[in-house]
């Protein structure tokens, strides 16, 4: 692998005056997903992952994409941390293979897959990166979709209370095994995607399409967060920070009017408050539970579970990619195109009479608006919503058509200015107040981007999955910049 090339950059304190700088100890980090970049999917013990399953169901991921090779981490994982450190990131956001560690999600756990991550965090230690990890990034061990207790209606997977109690035991094993080693944790990554996109419109692993299971699943992913979050605390030292990573939704209405006041309600009720509301008030909201009951009766919320959610959270992770803009509907029964889906099976349950509109200016190759005032948005509203709770930016970046040039480089000016424009959002929202603690960019590198296969290209690093040979793009070489100043470099 080539060496990246770098140029000799001042120190945050000489930076250019005017200079949009950050604080002092801001994260500057890049995320990846194991399914997504790992490979090695029938090496040292690991069985297939709900993932493994969907992709290779006709039909289901572009172009019969699979996650068995990918980027080939597992195997190039030394290199792949040498090249964040030539890049000049202060921190890497990873995901741990539930199927890799515990193949049947039950049970003792595969100590090959251990040592891979052990591994992995310490030769970041070494070049002074701080790793940050998430315990589940949609990979469900197989085993607990299709086999679950008897007597179950649930159908397994995360509509199944088990599959909650399951997690937690799990979030002990990798605890006990990197616990000495890691101090910032994640239990979920975007569990709306989970329980939506996976059981409501099914264009996600494990294709369901059933809108109780989903509102079932986005509870049981609720309180999987909590038991885990539990089970950590008695596995990781008291300086350890524990949090989750949600995709909340920065809902508009399309007009002023009281029925796209009332769409925009519900969305949010669906995409954010379903989340927020047992995690930060140990409650479900009023409405939720009166928009879908003709759908279900929500009996399957215990008593004691709430307290179980709101365990008290030292950071909370945003993913934003691009705001939602809702009205009511003209036609309840056409699709809902969203930008998550574009089925016919809607991902919001009891929200039929809503529509979803673009919202204006440039698009990404993923067809999303680009409109970093979102991310602004988000991020004071989390501030308000929970007070000296910190926030990371747990992902943000953007799909653009990159390919290498005939000079050998990847030139993504696109990226560049999509990237200057979200970190002043992220600085504007600082200066307003919001204590944001770091941003991590999606992705460190190219990867199976889910159900799109490998026809969409995030990464900061340019792979050809052929040869799997990285080229830093100049985005990367312009994020590694300001990782290291500390401060937005021009774009010009």
């Amino acid at each position: 692998m080539p060496a990246v090339e770098t140029s000799a950059t001042p120190s945050p304190q000489l930076a250019a005056p005017g200079a949009t700088t950050f604080p002092s100890g801001f994260l500057w980090g890049a995320a990846t997903a194991a399914y997504q970049i790992e490979g090695a999917a029938q090496e040292d013990g690991r069985t297939p992952s709900i993932w493994d399953t969907f992709s290779r169901t006709p039909g289901k991921v572009l172009g019969g994409d699979t996650g068995d090779v990918a980027c080939d981490h597992y195997h190039r994982w030394r290199d792949d941390v040498r090249l964040m450190a030539e890049l000049g990131l202060g921190a890497y956001r990873f995901s741990v293979s539930w199927p890799r560690v515990q193949p049947t999600g039950r049970g003792p756990a595969v100590q090959r897959g251990l040592d891979f991550y052990r591994a992995l965090v310490d030769e970041l230690l070494a070049h002074g990166i701080t790793p940050m990890v998430t315990l589940y990034h949609w990979d469900l061990p197989q085993d607990l979709e299709t086999s679950f207790p008897s007597g179950s209606a649930a159908g397994g997977g995360w509509p199944e209370r088990d599959t909650a109690e399951r997690f937690a035991e799990y979030a002990g094993i990798v605890g006990q095994a990197l616990g000495d080693r890691v101090e910032l944790w994640s239990t979920l990554n975007e569990p709306w995607c989970s329980a939506f996109l996976g059981y409501g419109s099914g264009v996600h692993a494990p294709g369901r399409t059933d809108h109780e299971a989903a509102l079932r699943a986005a509870h049981h992913l609720n309180l999987g967060h909590g038991l885990a979050a539990k089970a950590l605390r008695a596995a990781l030292p008291a300086r350890a920070g524990i949090g989750i990573a949600l995709n909340p939704h920065a809902v508009r209405p399309l007009t002023d009017s009281p029925e796209d006041h009332d769409a925009r309600r519900r969305i949010d009720a669906l995409a954010n408050r379903i989340f927020s509301g047992p995690l930060l008030k140990g409650a479900y909201p009023a409405d939720l539970i009166a928009d879908t009951s003709h759908i279900t009766d929500w009996s399957f919320v215990r008593s004691e579970d709430l307290a179980v959610i709101k365990h008290p959270l030292d950071f909370l992770g945003i993913n934003y990619y691009a705001p939602a803009v809702v009205s009511a509907a003209t036609d309840p029964t056409a699709p809902r195109r969203d930008g998550h889906n574009s089925s016919s099976h809607s991902p919001w349950p009891g929200a039929d009479g809503v529509a979803f509109h673009r919202a204006p200016g440039e698009l990404t190759a993923m067809e999303w608006p680009v409109d970093p005032t979102g991310l602004t948005d988000l991020l004071l509203q989390y501030t308000a919503e929970a007070p000296g709770v910190p926030l990371f930016v747990t992902e943000n970046g953007a799909a653009f058509e990159d390919q290498v040039g005939e000079d050998g480089r990847v030139h993504d000016p696109d990226r560049i200015r999509y990237l200057h424009s979200h970190l002043s959002a992220v600085h504007e929202a600082l200066r307003q107040g919001a204590d944001v603690r770091g941003y991590f960019l999606w992705s460190l590198m190219d990867n199976f981007e889910w159900a799109y296969g490998y026809s969409k290209r995030f990464g900061a690093v340019h792979v050809d999955y052929e040869t799997q040979v990285r080229t830093p793009k100049s985005s990367g070489l312009w994020y590694g910049r300001a990782a290291r100043d500390g401060a937005l470099p021009p774009i010009g």
